[in-house]
């Protein structure tokens, strides 16, 4: 006898919100690193067992690189506004600025996921460290690509080297969200963002 298949289960929607799932995952990661969470820490997080979040997001490497994208879709746009600013002043200002904002907005775990989500880790996490890496890269490549034009429009100096300046604002950032995690207040960070500025020679 053939077997009855019921038609009304096939494609039936999660019980769940994957994004509101999400959302708590990255306040996991984000708080805790890649390491350090806990597939407790994360289904309790969630709201959701073992076997739905396997389902819905994959392994923990799966899970945490949707939830950095979203981290980054959600909480990391004024970088890419930065970029958009008219003067490289103006860019590396904003840029500046507004991760003093992002790193002192209540509410939101300390520091920078991006930074410290896999900064120090063991063999078993290694890939999703150097995925960050990666990621880090690609960010500071489009600042560079910024800088470069701006040489070309006049904006910036020809003796300028672009590659060093991206990474000494890279470094500024990173840096920020370092003291950040260690419970700098945004006073503080502030006045940090005021000296590198001052400082800065175009």
């Amino acid at each position: 006898m053939a077997k009855t298949i019921d038609n009304s289960k096939m494609g039936r929607p999660r019980g769940f919100d994957t994004t509101a799932a999400l959302d708590a995952a990255m306040r996991v990661f984000w708080e805790k690193g890649y390491e350090g969470a806990t597939l407790s820490n994360l289904t309790d997080a969630m709201r959701i067992n073992r076997s739905s979040m396997w389902a819905a997001f994959g392994n923990k490497e799966k899970l945490f690189k949707q939830a950095f994208k979203r981290y980054i879709d959600v909480y990391q746009t004024h970088m890419h506004q930065a970029l958009e600013k008219p003067t490289i002043r103006e860019v590396i200002e904003a840029a500046l600025r507004r991760t003093v904002d992002f790193l002192s907005t209540p509410g939101n775990p300390k520091g920078c996921l991006s930074v410290h989500g896999a900064l120090a880790v063991g063999d078993e996490a290694n890939p999703i460290k150097q995925w960050l890496i990666e990621g880090r890269r690609s960010g500071e490549g489009r600042a560079r690509k910024r800088f470069e034009q701006a040489k070309k429009s006049g904006d910036l100096s020809t003796d300028v080297d672009a590659a060093a300046l991206t990474k000494y604002v890279a470094t500024i950032i990173q840096g920020l969200g370092v003291q950040a995690a260690s419970g700098a207040t945004r006073a503080e960070l502030t006045k940090v963002v005021d000296i590198a500025l001052r400082n800065m020679s175009y």
